[in-house]
């Protein structure tokens, strides 16, 4: 009996043990991420995170959400006292990260940039798997120019001011007021949000200044702007009175542009996971990342739609979200 009993001790402390070694063999990872809420695109890029770094997948993963960039960095530093192995950022802003990135390579911890790049020295991490922001400007601005209107009144809804996202998508805009080609009516940030667009358009709705473009640098916005036309009996889309430019692709914005209500949304692509994972898994094999530009990036390739030319077969494959109907 006594040694019935020894044996389903050492059994019962080797059951107890597991979780503990296989946590062991677990690569730690903290994820600095802007929050889901945000937009349609940030939930779809929250979500390919999680389900990408998984315990199922080899990794211990902890994550942070936030907009401002005093708390990313709060977040990070902990994760770096927490002694992470990798650190992978979206930043809310593109500065005040040095010391936060060097603090990280002297701990041995490898950091890697998402979504968006930092103003800093490429020598401070690994790799960044990024959307070109200012090519998906540079498109969506050449789109409006290629429609040739009489005059440019452009409301310019802003996204969160200092990111990455901001500065690429409103760097050709600005370009093409500075020329006089197109005028500002208003240039003013949303910071994603809505209810926040709604409110820039409604004023100048009631201010009088005549506009007939609205450019938003993201489709929550855009979906804001338009309901302040729909309330003030404004038309809208394919060969009405204002142009409506948004971008992220979700799937119920690109339904808006297959009905004929929107013109344009420019592609801005969430998954980023899979590719960070893969370069994590060679330099825990020793290797070397391979396919980086001289920027250290990895660039995702992404395409803007026209409502004249959108297709099913487009929305179905570029489409972020839930699908919806459009009346």
């Amino acid at each position: 009996m006594k040694k019935l009993i020894a044996v389903a001790l050492v059994i019962v402390l080797c059951l107890s043990l597991m979780p503990a070694a296989f946590a062991d063999d677990l690569i730690k990872v903290g994820v600095v991420n802007n929050p889901p809420s945000e937009s349609g695109y940030r939930e779809a890029n929250v979500n390919d995170f999680i389900n990408v770094f998984t315990k199922e997948n080899g990794y211990d993963a902890s994550f942070f959400y936030s907009i401002k960039n005093d708390e990313q960095l709060s977040a990070a530093r902990q994760f770096i006292t927490d002694g992470v192995d990798y650190l992978l950022i979206s930043a809310a802003e593109t500065t005040g990260w040095d010391a936060v990135l060097k603090d990280a390579q002297e701990a041995g911890i490898g950091v890697f940039l998402f979504d968006r790049m930092i103003d800093c020295d490429p020598a401070l991490f690994e790799a960044a798997v990024v959307s070109d922001m200012a090519k998906e400007g540079e498109t969506a601005v050449g789109w409006l120019l290629d429609q040739k209107l009489n005059e440019y009144n452009v409301i310019h809804i802003q996204g969160a001011m200092g990111s990455d996202a901001q500065l690429g998508r409103t760097g050709a805009l600005d370009e093409q007021f500075d020329k006089g080609t197109m005028k500002k009516v208003v240039q003013q940030t949303a910071t994603w949000d809505e209810a926040e667009a709604k409110k820039i358009v409604e004023s100048v709705i009631n201010s009088g200044d005549p506009f007939n473009v609205i450019y938003a640098e993201n489709d929550g916005m855009a979906k804001g702007a338009v309901a302040a036309l729909d309330e003030a009996g404004i038309t809208h889309g394919v060969d009405k009175d204002v142009i409506v430019m948004g971008f992220d692709c979700n799937k119920w914005a690109l339904r808006e542009l297959q009905a004929g209500n929107w013109n344009y949304d420019g592609q801005c692509s969430p998954f980023q996971a899979q590719v960070i994972s893969d370069m994590i898994q060679v330099l825990q094999g020793g290797g070397t990342i391979e396919g980086l530009n001289e920027n250290k990036q990895i660039i995702s390739v992404e395409k803007g739609f026209d409502a004249r030319e959108i297709t099913e077969e487009d929305i179905l494959t570029y489409g972020l979200g839930e699908d919806v109907t459009v009346g």
